[in-house]
């Protein structure tokens, strides 16, 4: 992306999170670029970084967000699943 000076100037949080976000910027002056921003390699914005540069690259995409609701979770008293599926197991072995 190509911007001028008094552009960054002017809205320099702006383009200083996008290259948090993995783009790189070029700054003009008069329509000469002079100089490149880029994101250090590994060093800024870590994880969501990466992601937000995989899915701008169309690699990946935001998962759908859920239109019904999950299910309230109960609580039974007795024995645990993983127990109960222990004591199966040992007939077989």
């Amino acid at each position: 992306m190509k911007i001028g000076l008094r552009e960054a100037n002017l809205r320099f949080s702006k383009y200083a999170k996008m290259v948090k976000d993995g783009k790189s910027i070029i700054l003009t002056e008069r329509g000469n670029p002079f100089a490149v921003i880029n994101p250090l390699d590994g060093k800024s914005g870590g994880t969501e970084s990466k992601i937000r540069l995989l899915e701008q690259q169309g690699i990946l995409r935001k998962a759908a967000k859920r239109k019904f609701p999950l299910p309230k979770l109960t609580t039974v008293r007795g024995k645990a699943v993983s127990d109960l599926l222990l004591e199966g197991r040992k007939d077989r072995f």
